[in-house]
């Protein structure tokens, strides 16, 4: 069942999905060569707090840290760790809080020091597809063209859509109805209504789209050791067409 949000529970997403994107923000001033992810972990919680906000992932499923932070060919949910990043990395990073409770959701990804002219140009066919995919998230459109937004843009320009992550619907919870892929054919699924809020978020790779989860049991990484890059907004379906709420 998807539920629709009031004029009213939207605002009040749109304060949760405020402090997503200024956290983010403050994260892309401190991605560097020689930083590790798990201070950019520990910067996401203070500022959380400074806010009255509530980290989305510590402890959801038992995933033990508030920021998913994705290096290299790490799809999505890697953790954490003291490793320092290095130049020529590309640093994917997922953050979401719960404020009054209603949850935010949004990722980017970004380079550390100079990177190379493949990966810029993966980062930037990948945030270009989110636009697209939002472009598209108007009334009377179906569900699916958002998920053959992404593909059609991708595709064509040499990279692959992962199809084992989607996106979702957001709002009381962090998961709700219904999963957005990144990949099918237009024309098909729900109708979409104002009201409908969802987290619309491309994982692309560099190569093949094959995807495997490590022994932790959280972080995806690709099968061939491409790159893959991942953004991602939260989205209200107004009247209008669409609004995005995780932008600053």
């Amino acid at each position: 069942m998807i539920i629709l949000k009031s004029p009213q529970e939207i605002d009040r997403m749109k304060v949760s999905c405020r402090i997503v994107a200024e956290i983010l923000e403050i994260l892309r001033g401190s991605v560097k060569p020689g930083v590790t992810t798990l201070s950019l972990n520990l910067i996401a919680e203070k500022e959380a707090g400074k806010r009255c906000a509530k980290p989305a992932f510590k402890g959801y499923g038992g995933y033990p840290y508030s920021l998913c932070c994705s290096v290299n060919e790490q799809v999505v949910h890697g953790m954490p760790t003291g490793r320092e990043l290095v130049d020529g990395d590309i640093l994917s990073i997922d953050f979401g809080v719960v404020f009054d409770g209603y949850y935010g959701d949004a990722a980017v990804t970004l380079p550390v020091g100079v990177i190379s002219a493949s990966a810029q140009k993966l980062i930037r066919v990948t945030e270009e597809s989110l636009l697209v995919a939002i472009s598209v998230a108007h009334p009377e459109n179906r569900l699916s063209d958002i998920s053959h937004a992404v593909q059609s843009y991708v595709e064509p320009r040499g990279f692959s859509v992962v199809r084992e992550f989607v996106g979702h619907g957001i709002g009381r919870n962090l998961h709700e109805s219904p999963q957005i892929p990144n990949f099918g054919q237009p024309g098909r699924g729900i109708r979409l209504k104002p009201g409908m809020v969802f987290a619309i978020e491309p994982m692309i790779n560099e190569k093949g789209h094959e995807v495997k989860v490590l022994d932790d049991g959280w972080t995806a990484v690709t099968c061939d050791a491409g790159l893959s890059a991942h953004f991602e907004h939260t989205v209200a379906i107004t009247e209008e067409g669409s609004e995005i709420l995780t932008q600053l």
